[in-house]
This record gives structure tokens, C-alpha cells and sequence, in this order.
């Protein structure tokens, strides 16, 4: 049997077909990010973005503190989607 299967495989055509659709696949763009990156650029959520980099330096900047910037990255974040959720569907089918 290994040499009937070795004969198969030798008669088997190329498998240039399927890295052709591989590669058209790679060549897909997610809208969703375009959008997500255009509301995090957005002035709506500018001032969030501006309040989670100032609370980012302050707690970097010093070296014992229990303060996080959990709020005000939750913040960001929920201004994102909710810009990007108005946006997004308009590509979806």
C-alpha cells in the first residue's frame, strides 16, 4: 500500500490553489479597527484619552502610590465602543 499512496500523492495536482486563497484571505482589512482607531482619535473621547494619559504620568511618577487609572481607562474605552458601535454596524451585513 505505501507505494499505491506514494503514486497518489505523485499524481496530486499542486497546492498553489489553496496558498492563492490563503493569501487573498491575509489581504482582508477588519473595518471594526479603522473605526476603533479613528473614535480613539475622536474629540468626543479626546478628553477621556487626555485624563487617562494625565492619571498614566502621575501614577509613573511616583514610586509608592495604590492609585490606579482603572476608572479612567474604563472611561476611554466605553467612549470608544460606544462611537465605534454606531459606526461599525453600517459594514456588517
Amino acid at each position: 500500500m505505501a507505494i499505491d499512496d506514494e503514486r497518489l500523492f505523485e499524481n496530486d495536482p499542486p497546492e498553489e490553489e489553496e496558498e492563492e486563497e490563503e493569501e487573498e484571505e491575509e489581504d482582508l482589512v477588519d473595518p471594526r479597527e479603522e473605526v476603533m482607531e479613528n473614535c480613539r482619535q475622536d474629540g468626543h473621547c479626546a478628553g477621556f484619552k487626555q485624563e487617562l494619559e494625565a492619571c498614566t504620568e502621575r501614577v509613573t511618577g511616583r514610586s509608592h502610590t495604590e492609585e490606579t487609572c482603572t476608572q479612567e481607562l474604563f472611561d476611554f474605552l466605553h467612549c470608544v465602543d460606544h462611537c465605534a458601535a454606531e459606526k461599525v454596524f453600517k459594514h456588517v451585513k
